[in-house]
């Protein structure tokens, strides 16, 4: 049977952005949030977003409500749409369908609150993740963390969490951060050095983590990882293994 357009029923209903901003701060992965400064969820913690504009572009709105919510801008180093969210119960004001993007940059300055936002924050993920937060934002900030997990085993992303040049230890907490557990420094610097074009050395050095002067290097040009830096948990062959 042949529908036609003109008897289906389309309500009208806001599109939101919603964003998982991550980063590694003080060795543990972080991400932004907000104090709901209005209702619904007045006082409760939130992922930036907010409404999208009738003649606006999905990635402009995301960086816009970004910005007046907290003062970061400037997030292209690592910026992907990671799902759409559309429960009719997400939200008490009625029917919102929410885009969502994961964003994963090195370590950034506080942010500032702004907008309907009463406060804004960097918190760790474990705190986030077991205390709640409003609308379905758990939900979310729990797909875009192990969005960003997964992408770690087989692709250069752990790079986006680093400074242009950095040196193989410092990707290592990096990927301890993310991944939560701590790695075989040894084991670890032969996995990332021996996978072809994942990172390549800069012809720098620094001494800013003390010691030695350590080889500072910057993202190779592979985009898929071979072998893949696959999670301890997940191979206990792989050559990367967990010392606890």
């Amino acid at each position: 049977m042949t529908i036609m357009m003109s008897e289906m029923t389309q309500p009208p209903f806001p599109v939101a952005v919603d964003l998982v901003v991550l980063t590694v701060r003080d060795d543990l992965l972080q991400a932004l949030v907000i104090e709901r400064g209005a209702q619904p969820f007045k006082g409760r913690l939130a992922l930036p977003g907010g409404f999208v504009g009738v003649h606006e572009d999905l990635l402009d709105a995301a960086e816009r409500e970004l910005v007046e919510e907290t003062g970061v801008a400037d997030l292209r180093i690592h910026l992907e749409q990671l799902g759409t969210y559309g429960s009719p119960e997400r939200d008490p004001r009625g029917r919102v369908v929410s885009v969502a993007y994961l964003a994963l940059v090195p370590e950034a300055a506080p942010p500032v609150a702004g907008s309907d936002a009463a406060a804004a924050a960097w918190l760790p993920v474990g705190d986030l993740l077991a205390n709640g937060l409003a609308f379905d934002h758990h939900r979310i900030l729990s797909e875009g963390v192990e969005r960003a997990r997964a992408k770690l085993e087989y692709s250069p992303l752990a790079t986006a969490f680093c400074a242009p040049g950095f040196t193989i230890n410092e990707l290592r907490q990096v990927y301890e951060a993310v991944w939560g557990t701590e790695l075989d420094p040894r084991n670890f610097h032969r996995k990332v050095t021996g996978t072809p074009g994942f990172v390549e050395p800069t012809g720098q050095s620094t001494t800013r983590q003390g010691g030695r002067p350590a080889r500072l290097y910057r993202r190779g040009d592979a985009e898929l990882l071979h072998p893949a830096m696959l999670r301890p948990e997940l191979n206990r062959r792989s050559g990367v293994h967990s010392r606890r």
